[in-house]
């Protein structure tokens, strides 16, 4: 899978890159925060549980960190890094049976996944409508523990520690004669019963460097490594701010 989507890339990027590199050197970084809900549910084996129903996982907000680097060097692609973490945490009051976990009174959750961008990508378009496209490594480390608070030393483990190599692409609109522009991206994959699809929608208004963004987000999940599984959808808004050089 990995072979094709590089080939398919590569490919890509021979065929526009003599039309779509930038005119100068340019860099740019940004910080956001997003305040997502949760929903769907973990399977250890047999066992599953509702992360919004059972666990009553709270939504906690979320840093998401970017950097990019564009260049007019032709053939070789821009390159574009990202980070986000995110934590929900919550007890659940239900009768839990989850692995070697069974309790019968309240139990603690913590869900929690960590994601690390490195993208490839081209220029397709840079005028009032900007077309980007490439391909995405994102390092996700997602886990979900599940605690009896009556007996701390009972604890159950749900995790799934993957790179998963990912289709990307963003378009951005700009409003004529203003600083507005409104757009979207997205990185996602699908092969042999996992996914994973993380799409953002957003406005934008630019004033001189500095970048002003605000939308919402996103991300759907659904991964299998071994006995554990992730099936689960976190979405809600976000602001940012960024620079742009």
């Amino acid at each position: 899978m990995v072979k094709q989507l590089a080939t398919t890339f590569l490919g890509l990027g021979l065929i526009v890159s003599p039309l779509a590199t930038a005119d100068i050197l340019g860099a740019g970084a940004s910080v956001g925060y997003w305040y997502p809900g949760v929903s769907g549910y973990a399977a250890l084996g047999d066992d599953r549980v509702d992360v919004e129903d059972d666990l009553d996982l709270e939504s906690d907000g979320s840093v998401n960190l970017t950097a990019a680097l564009e260049h007019p060097l032709p053939l070789i692609p821009n390159v574009r890094l990202g980070f986000s973490r995110l934590e929900h945490t919550g007890t659940g009051d239900t009768v839990q049976s989850y692995g070697d976990l069974i309790a019968t009174g309240s139990v603690r959750s913590d869900l929690e996944v960590d994601q690390f961008d490195v993208t490839l990508y081209y220029e397709l378009l840079d005028n009032w409508v900007n077309l980007d496209a490439g391909l995405t490594a994102r390092m996700l480390d997602a886990s979900l523990t599940l605690e009896d608070r009556k007996t701390p030393q009972n604890v159950e483990r749900t995790e799934v520690d993957v790179i998963l190599p990912m289709l990307y692409a963003a378009a951005r609109f700009d409003v004529p004669v203003t600083d507005v522009s409104v757009g979207l991206e997205g990185h996602g994959i699908a092969f042999d019963g996992d996914s994973l699809m993380d799409i953002t929608a957003y406005g934008q208004y630019d004033l001189a460097v500095l970048r002003l963004r605000a939308g919402y987000r996103q991300l759907s999940l659904d991964v299998n490594e071994g006995n554990d599984t992730l099936d689960i959808s976190i979405g809600g808004p976000f602001l940012s701010a960024g620079l742009d050089f």
